[in-house]
């Protein structure tokens, strides 16, 4: 059993992997070859076999963002996921020790129970919280919005979501956003939309402005081919949950608190 970096021919293993998780939904098929590119992506090989998957991406302000924790179903509850865990651990801290990276950071879902426990026994402390919320685009009459060049006037949020990532703002942040997301102006209202996912991101938050936003991001994702969609919003909206879901967005399971926490375990 080994640890080594992800080579091409791992994608028939990694297809695998995805088609198992999150019934089917799973984006890292998809990112395969951008990650490949960008490095830092790693497998756990058995026997010859791919069993999981991990990666760690290089974000402004020195951050190691790890994602793509996945171990193959069948291979589950063996401690495996440990295994890759400490792996990523050990290379956030090499490279902190390079002046690299200054932190680790990462983003689950409230349900996750294995990665939060994971992150607590490892030294990690929740960060912020967030909400996601999920729709159709069948609930909206779509509307084209027009893409523009993000400034540093558009991040109005301090963390900024863009899809499962988040970049404190900043103007090395700015620059990575503009080579990974495209943000869309609808009558004034902008939204981010990472470049790979469906997760957008209001820069507006409000319950006017985000019913003004929703035919523009459905039609976003009607463009990417998506039946569905959603929106990652600041732990402050909770007092406007009621009005949120009249506005047709729906959390994936019954909660009153922000269902995504973001951790972060400081190295330097």
């Amino acid at each position: 059993m080994i640890v080594r970096e992800a080579l091409p021919e791992d994608r028939p293993f990694i297809e695998e992997i995805a088609k198992l998780t999150w019934e089917g939904e799973d984006y890292l098929a998809r990112v395969f070859d951008e990650w490949l590119k960008d490095g830092g992506f790693y497998v756990l090989e058995m026997d010859g076999k791919v069993i999981g998957t991990a990666k760690l991406t290089l974000l402004p302000g020195k951050v190691g963002w790890l994602e793509g924790l996945r171990v193959h179903p069948d291979y589950r509850g063996r401690g495996y996921g440990w295994k890759l865990h400490y792996f990523m651990l050990q290379l956030g801290e090499r490279l902190a020790r390079e002046g690299r990276i200054d932190a680790l950071e990462f983003a689950t879902y409230f349900l996750n129970r294995e990665s939060i426990a994971m992150a607590e026994r490892t030294g990690f402390h929740v960060k912020a919280k967030f909400f996601v919320f999920g729709t159709k685009t069948e609930n909206f009459e779509l509307e084209e919005p027009e893409r523009v060049e993000p400034t540093m006037s558009d991040l109005t949020l301090g963390l900024i979501p863009v899809g499962w990532r988040f970049v404190r703002r900043s103007e090395e942040a700015l620059k990575w956003i503009k080579l990974n997301a495209e943000l869309y102006d609808f009558n004034g209202f902008r939204f981010l939309a990472p470049k790979e996912g469906e997760t957008f991101t209001p820069l507006d938050v409000g319950l006017a402005t985000l019913k003004a936003m929703l035919p523009a991001m459905a039609w976003v994702a009607m463009e990417r081919e998506r039946e569905s969609f959603d929106v990652m919003l600041p732990s402050g909206v909770k007092p406007l949950l009621p009005g949120l879901k009249r506005l047709g967005l729906l959390l994936w399971d019954e909660t009153e608190e922000p269902n995504v926490l973001v951790f972060r375990k400081r190295l330097r």
